[in-house]
């Protein structure tokens, strides 16, 4: 029961963070240098960033002394709720539909390939 609690107040953590993130863009997008702009900068970036920490979590946590319990919160739980796949797919389908092929590609091939090198980069660092 007690890892349930630090999930759930992981993923509400997370998933405030994900949104302050995409609200903090939309007040960006009113700036004339980001308005108009297709490609969703907020999810990629929110995306790219929760692989990144994953990463550095799992591969860290017994370094850094982190419990069981901890860790369940920080990856299950914040990068859980700070990330989204159902945003991603949403918004690819989006741009296929809006006829943005070039932008649905990049944000897809950019999407997996820095995900996946995010994810990797703590434990090539670790090796290191």
């Amino acid at each position: 029961m007690r890892e349930l609690l630090l999930v759930f107040i992981g993923g509400g953590l997370g998933s405030s963070i994900r949104f302050a993130v995409s609200a903090y863009w939309k007040h960006l997008s009113l700036h004339p240098r980001y308005a108009g702009t297709v490609f969703p900068w907020p999810t990629f970036i929110v995306n790219i960033l929760g692989c990144l920490l994953i990463g550095l979590f799992y591969q860290y946590s017994e370094r850094w002394g982190m419990s069981y319990q901890t860790r369940l919160m920080l990856t299950t739980g914040l990068c859980g709720g700070f990330t989204t796949f159902s945003t991603f797919s949403y918004e690819s389908i989006s741009l296929l539909n809006g006829g943005y092929y070039v932008t649905f590609l990049l944000y897809v091939i950019l999407s997996l390939v820095l995900g996946f090198a995010a994810a990797a980069l703590p434990l090539f660092i670790g090796r290191v």
